[in-house]
């Protein structure tokens, strides 16, 4: 899925949107699809750069490459291992066909070796170990995915090649597109007759249209795993027919030829490109073991800084888009374009989110109840200014209250005291000064009336005693 060439199509200033998806610039092409930079624009603001691998629009609404690429999605999401690029998500609209993948910061083994030989340079055999140990053992976890009953798929990937190995800035080598893979349960079969993948790194039955196990994919890696020690094609010839006639008639290379020190790697080549699929490595796993027992890997720092020597460049500016796409693409930035089947959940700007019916009508009844309490209060609180203001007006115009002895008590009779011989004066009035409040009045008290013609009286005993208030 790689490629020098970049079509023309959506950039970072004119993203084409599909569904929560902004594709961006594109990364790589091959004959079936092209990979973008694409952004996921999910709620509440999350967003995630993503690889998004495009099918070309002819094919597109072609029944069999849309079936070849939804298998490609079923079989990769089954697949969970750090060697392999797992799929994320699958989308399909009117002319267009996505596959949505986790984005790796880093470059195809067929560019790295490609730029180590423009340099003049081999790659350095521990790197070969660590990114093929790598690469085989998310093969091996491929060989061994199973369905959603735990059925074993048998899944045959039937396209390694350096072009489907991506190595990471952070060391680390995985497998990616599926895209031929043999499987059971496929909705695309194989015509019979057809042959699926690079035809340099075929074994001889998948040449000839044979049935193919998983030691076609060991074959491959065993290829792989030569060029990438030696920077030379294995079954180069002058053309396509000179190299299928070596393939077929299992002319091999060794390593040993292009230097001593690659002598170690021998054994593991032989074995892993016999022409007879039962003389192979029975797994993928296997062949990782006898691998590393040749010479001891490289550290993913030590592969991560190789990658960054040789791709430093592009690496760099892919980085810059990168950024580019990060500080400019948001949700908010497409706020017309929902996800597939959601599009009730994307409100214009400056609208409400509607609410359900019933909490709606809660809502109402709150409100309706509230607006009731707030105008009973305030109507309580008028008649009490009123009754207030009313009190104030009576008490400003009678400023004083007089009470008589006779409204507050009765009058005690003084003990044994004669009838009187004058009229009596009248009684002193008590007043109180009335507040210019509303509060209640104090009642006033009436002094009793006393008596001084005559200033005493006489007990029975014929003794006066003279009246208190009469002699002060």
């Amino acid at each position: 899925m790689q490629g020098a060439n970049k079509p023309s199509g959506p950039s970072a200033q004119s993203p084409l949107v599909v569904g929560r998806y902004a594709i961006f610039d594109a990364i790589a092409s091959g004959g079936m699809a092209t990979v973008h930079l694409g952004r996921l624009m999910g709620p509440v603001g999350f967003s995630r750069t993503v690889a998004i691998k495009r099918l070309h629009p002819q094919f597109a609404n072609d029944t069999d490459f849309t079936s070849m690429f939804l298998d490609e999605a079923r079989l990769a999401a089954r697949i969970q291992h750090p060697n392999v690029i797992p799929t994320i998500d699958v989308l399909q609209s009117d002319h267009e066909l996505l596959l949505v993948m986790e984005y790796v910061r880093g470059e195809s083994m067929s560019r790295l070796g490609r730029a180590a030989r423009d340099r003049g340079e081999r790659i350095p055999p521990r790197i070969v170990v660590a990114i093929i140990s790598g690469a085989l053992q998310g093969l091996h976890a491929a060989h061994e995915a199973v369905d959603e009953k735990g059925q074993p798929l048998g899944l045959v990937h039937r396209d390694m090649s350096p072009q489907n190995i991506i190595v990471g800035v952070d060391g680390t080598a995985r497998v990616l597109d599926f895209g031929v893979a043999k499987a059971e349960g496929r909705m695309h079969t194989t015509q019979e007759g057809q042959v699926k993948g690079k035809i340099l790194y075929m074994p001889p039955e998948q040449l000839a249209a044979q049935g193919v196990t998983r030691t076609a994919d060991i074959y491959a890696m065993g290829v792989v795993l030569y060029e990438a020690l030696t920077g030379v094609r294995m079954f180069a010839g002058e053309n396509e027919t000179a190299s299928i006639s070596r393939i077929l008639s299992n002319d091999i290379r060794l390593p040993s030829a292009s230097g001593p020190e690659l002598e170690p790697f021998d054994a593991v080549i032989r074995r892993a490109t016999a022409a007879d699929p039962s003389h192979r490595y029975a797994t993928a796993r296997e062949m990782a073991f006898d691998l590393e027992k040749c010479i001891a890997p490289a550290s993913p720092a030590d592969v991560g800084d190789w990658v960054e020597h040789l791709a430093g460049g592009r690496l760099d500016d892919r980085a810059r888009k990168v950024a580019e796409i990060e500080s400019s693409t948001s949700i908010t930035r497409h706020p017309s374009v929902p996800p597939p089947g959601e599009a009730s959940r994307v409100q214009p700007a400056g609208t409400r989110r509607s609410e359900p019916p019933r909490r709606a009508a809660s809502r109402s009844l709150i409100g309706g109840v509230g607006v009731l309490v707030l105008l009973l209060v305030g109507a309580a609180l008028v008649i009490a200014y009123l009754l207030g203001t009313r009190g104030g007006a009576t008490a400003q115009s009678a400023p004083t209250a007089s009470a008589t002895a006779s409204a507050a008590a009765p009058t005690p009779t003084p003990i044994a005291a004669p009838p009187p011989t004058t009229p009596q004066e009248p009684a002193p009035t008590a007043t109180v000064t009335a507040t210019a409040t509303a509060a209640p009045r104090p009642t006033a008290v009436a002094k009793p009336v006393v008596h001084c013609d005559p200033p005493y009286t006489i007990d029975k005993a014929g003794h006066k005693h003279f009246i208190p208030e009469c002699v002060q």
